[in-house]
């Protein structure tokens, strides 16, 4: 059947052809409509076509056949697919994105073998540069990739290149304990390796297939080649090193347990626990595991432990190494219950407000849900017509007018839901019953006892849900009025006016009342109001710095604001003392207002302030730029910036003296072109005469295009070990090349050191406009992975 369907699928979208050409982000779904196979394009005639064929059959981990190599050139590719029991399909797809291969074959088909018309086969032309290529299938499920170099198709006079790395524990004099583990690897980028060998201590040549171990106490030389198949061999060599005994171990196990099975919600186990234990040994190795529950016999642990039987239970373990050290005896504590609960609560709803003869609920309904388990209740919910769950915590109002229903649910501890409960009822409009809200406020200017001065204006307020029809008011003793507009009252004494409202519906709201006096004349006096200024003063009564200036006033109806202004500025109200900082003759106005709104006579504060004798030196800094090269001289020239401030008498003159010749005025940035080592010494006055402290930078000038790497490593991208970059390995600027400047050469004390080195190149040519971040990111990740310094 499966088989069937692929076939009618395959016809159905291959009707034209089996083979397409895709972008490789397209797969791995089949495209819709095929194009045809590419036709190979016109090449030179040759003695004889290069053809590179695969084969697929239903194996989905692998290529049936590949080749394995090729020359640069034309090349026609060949690609069969003779699955014959389940008509697997494959993809012949090149990579076009990993660093490390050739990316200018895009190849990427897609081949049925049921397709009739191609019969499982298909034909192209590309054509292949020097390099290595990387292909995969890349369908769902299919783990098949291979890859193949590429030569130039001329000799091959290069030795391959060949490396070893030594690893294992370490004692403190760098010293392989118990045993060394040699890894051997060889690369060639023409022909390819052929072979790898090694030698241990100068014994004979042995064929290298896997990394191998040296346990022999003492001192080792471990040498190693590669030959590649063009038969060229690459020079020996040689790694040292030297295995010591491994110290005896007095260390014991370190054992733990861990405990499984379900839970109830206060931590017990339902019904049984199991109980994993695990035991490490780093040195001789873990000899045996023991147990025993509660008072019982140590037992051999060989599987987890299930422990059963309700109430408290303690599990005890230890472990035993191979040099028969005992760990601490561990323990285990355990509750065990009996079965969870498997019973949903009970949960109902009753609706609760008052009905109309309809049986609606005017106004509102209340829905109350209660639920009972027991073994306890975790969680109730209820929803609103088409809304949401929501946790139910107190009664649901529902006000909306119109049909609801409200469905409910619980949840107990055991995590048991309840079936789904539901309450149908309908909401009505009510009738309005409510009486309006009214208010009143009095408002005008008040003498210091509350009493309105002259006279009292009354706003009187309501509102109601179905509208205010009338609003009234009547004053002391007086008939009621219908209220339009404040009540404005003058008469001198005390007061009282009553105020109602009656709404659309009839209703009458209770009768409300506010009391207030009305005064006589109103106050005339202006307020009394004076001004004091304190501060340092000098000889001649100046202020030295600042001076502040305190304003005073009083009032019998009360002061009801005060204010200030600072020369020609503006009129300011004067909550807290003013403080006056500026160099010069000031005066400050000032003027006061009452309760009644008489505002006193202006009166003035005249003054002087005078600035403090300025007695500190400028502050002073220099700066030197320009290209540098990676031991931090400066490439062709260096830019020195001088730069002085003075906050109180201004800067007045800036100097520098070169390589102690004679002080000059300094006017613009200093350019230092001489090769060699310099100094620049620089100093600044102020205009009262203070001198700062001379100061001075010291920095190198080399010259333009100095080659300061004489043996530089020159390969086109940058490698590090055997992990090609891709980056392209530029000249940095003095003769240096990227990979000179990595120095992944250099015996470093850790791996640590060496990426740091790495990352603080590249951040410096980042800077420099040499690497881009990304290429400064992939040459870091290079050395991450690589084990320099290890």
């Amino acid at each position: 059947m499966f088989r069937r369907l692929i076939a009618g699928v395959a016809g159905a979208l291959m009707a034209t052809s089996i083979v397409v050409a895709v972008p490789a982000s397209a797969l791995p779904a089949p495209p819709p409509v095929p194009a045809p196979a590419p036709s190979p394009a016109p090449v030179a005639a040759q003695a004889q076509e290069q053809v590179l064929e695969w084969t697929t059959d239903d194996d989905r981990t692998r290529y049936l056949t590949a080749p394995s190599g090729a020359v640069a050139g034309p090349a026609k590719f060949v690609f069969v697919n003779a699955s014959p029991k389940s008509a697997t399909p494959h993809t012949l797809t090149f990579d076009t994105d990993t660093p490390g291969y050739n990316h200018d074959v895009t190849t990427n088909v897609y081949l049925d073998p049921f397709d009739p018309e191609a019969n499982g086969r298909w034909e192209g032309t590309v054509t292949l540069t020097p390099g290595k290529y990387r292909y995969f299938c890349a369908l769902p499920g299919h783990v098949m990739s291979g890859e193949f170099t590429v030569t130039s198709g001329e000799p091959d006079t290069t030795p391959p290149v060949v490396n070893a790395t030594v690893t294992g524990t370490k004692d403190t004099n760098g010293n392989y304990v118990g045993k060394a583990t040699v890894a051997v690897s060889a690369s060639d980028n023409q022909s390819g390796v052929k072979t790898v060998e090694y030698q241990i201590d100068d014994q004979s040549w042995l064929p290298y297939t896997q990394p191998f171990d040296v346990t022999a106490i003492g001192d080792h030389s471990v040498q190693y080649r590669a030959t590649d198949n063009a038969g060229n061999v690459s020079p020996t060599g040689s790694q040292q090193f030297r295995v010591v005994e491994t110290p005896p171990d007095s260390t014991p196990p370190t054992v733990n347990a861990t405990v499984a099975g379900d839970k109830d919600p206060q931590g017990n186990y339902i019904n049984k626990a199991t109980v994993t234990i695990t035991a490490t040994d780093a040195q001789s190795g873990v000899k045996s595991i023991e147990y025993k529950v509660d008072n019982g016999n140590w037992t051999p642990y060989t599987v987890p432990v299930e422990v059963t039987g309700a109430g408290m239970r303690m599990v005890s373990y230890r472990a035993t190494d191979n040099a028969n050290n005992v760990s601490p005896e561990g323990m285990a504590h355990i509750v065990i219950v009996a079965p969870r609960d498997t019973t949903p609560p009970t949960v109902n709803a009753t609706v609760a407000g008052d009905k109309d003869p309809q049986g609606n609920y005017i106004n509102k309904a209340t829905v109350t849900v209660t639920a009972t388990d027991a073994g306890g209740i975790k969680s109730t919910e209820y929803k609103l017509d088409s809304g949401a769950w929501t946790a139910y915590t107190a009664p649901v109002e529902v006000s909306t007018v119109g049909a609801h229903t409200v469905a409910y649910r619980a949840t107990d501890n055991a995590n048991n839901v309840s079936p789904e409960g539901s309450v149908n009822f309908t909401v009505a409009p009510p009738r309005d019953t409510t009486a309006p809200t009214t208010n009143a406020t009095v408002a005008g200017d008040r003498d210091p006892n509350g009493n309105y001065i002259g006279k009292a204006t009354v706003t009187v307020t309501a509102t109601d849900a179905s509208g205010i029809r009338s609003t009234e008011y009547k004053l002391d003793s007086g008939a009621w009025t219908a209220y339009t507009t404040p009540v404005e009252v003058t008469a001198v004494g005390a007061h009282t006016l009553s105020y109602r409202a009656t709404d659309n519906a009839g209703n009458v709201a209770a009768e409300k009342s506010v009391n207030f006096t009305v005064a006589g004349p109103p106050d005339t006096t202006p307020p009394t109001v004076n001004a004091a200024v304190a501060g340092d003063k000098d000889p001649n009564g100046n202020y030295i710095g600042k001076a502040t200036v305190t304003i005073t006033a009083t009032d019998a109806s009360g002061i009801k604001s005060t204010e200030y202004k600072l020369d020609s500025g503006n009129w300011t109200a004067y909550t807290t003392p003013v403080e006056v900082t500026g160099a010069g003759a000031h005066t400050v106005a000032y003027r006061a207002t009452d309760n009644a709104n008489n505002v006193s006579p202006e009166g003035t504060a005249i003054f002087t302030i005078i600035t403090p004798p300025d007695t500190t030196a400028p502050a002073i800094d220099a700066t030197v730029t320009g290209p540098k090269d990676p031991n931090g001289n400066f490439i062709g020239s260096a830019s020195v910036t001088v730069t002085a401030s003075d906050a109180q008498s201004g800067v007045k003159l800036i100097e520098y003296s070169l390589d102690n010749g004679a002080w000059q005025q300094y006017l613009n940035t200093v350019q230092v072109t001489a090769k060699g080592a310099h100094t620049v010494k620089y100093r600044a006055s102020d205009n009262a005469g203070n001198a700062a402290p001379e100061k001075a930078v010291a920095f190198t000038v080399v010259e333009q295009g100095s080659d300061a790497c004489p043996n530089s490593d020159t390969r086109e991208t940058v490698i590090i070990k055997q992990d090609n970059t891709g980056v392209a390995n530029v000249d940095t600027g003095n003769g240096c090349t990227v990979s000179d400047l990595v120095d992944q050469n250099r015996s470093w004390p850790s791996h640590g050191e060496f990426v740091r080195h790495v990352d603080t190149v590249t951040s410096e040519l980042v800077t420099r406009g040499v690497l881009s971040r990304r290429d400064a990111g992939t040459i870091v990740r290079a050395a991450s992975r690589s084990d320099i310094g290890n």
